[in-house]
């Protein structure tokens, strides 16, 4: 058992470890591949994307790809947490497993957030908190985020950050 414990703990930290160097990605900030499959995002949505990006690049950071295949994880999870009525990282490994396989992805990491009633007050909420802010500079290529109201009316977020 204690075996057991061992190997998840190596797994989590493997998949949630990043590094402070900064990659510089050619592709456009939309993949475009033939196994992509195609997503609609909302306009709240959108403009987290962009604004994050803005300020990893106005910081000489790269900016992320958005993912439309992990836009699914994403959204899995927000909807989770609405479910719930609480934000968590609850089975993170699991999504981080199933993005590795499908992407060669080899660090993966998330933010999650409730109560911003704007994106960008959500990126402030992340900036001022370092671990957060840790995860938005780190040496990632590639996003996806999911942004949903739940029946009040409250703004879930989930944002995966993953290099490959």
């Amino acid at each position: 058992m204690k075996l057991f414990y061992s190997t998840m703990f190596v797994f989590a930290l493997v998949f949630t470890s990043c590094s402070t160097s900064s990659v510089q990605d050619d592709e456009s900030l939309f993949e475009n591949g033939a196994e992509e499959i195609e997503v609609t995002l909302t306009e709240a949505e959108t403009e987290l994307f962009n604004i994050v990006n803005t300020y990893r690049s106005s910081n000489g950071m790269s900016e992320l790809v958005f993912s439309n295949n992990t836009y699914k994880y994403a959204q899995e999870h927000t909807q989770f947490m609405i479910v719930e009525d609480e934000i968590s990282h609850d089975n993170f490994s699991v999504r981080a497993s199933k993005i590795a396989q499908e992407t060669s992805a080899t660090h993966i990491a998330e933010n999650v957030a409730k109560n911003y009633p704007e994106a960008a007050m959500a990126l402030q909420g992340w900036l001022e908190s370092d671990s957060h802010k840790n995860t938005i500079e780190g040496d990632f290529t590639h996003t996806a985020l999911s942004i949903k109201e739940n029946s009040e009316g409250k703004l879930f977020y989930t944002q995966i950050f993953f290099k490959k």
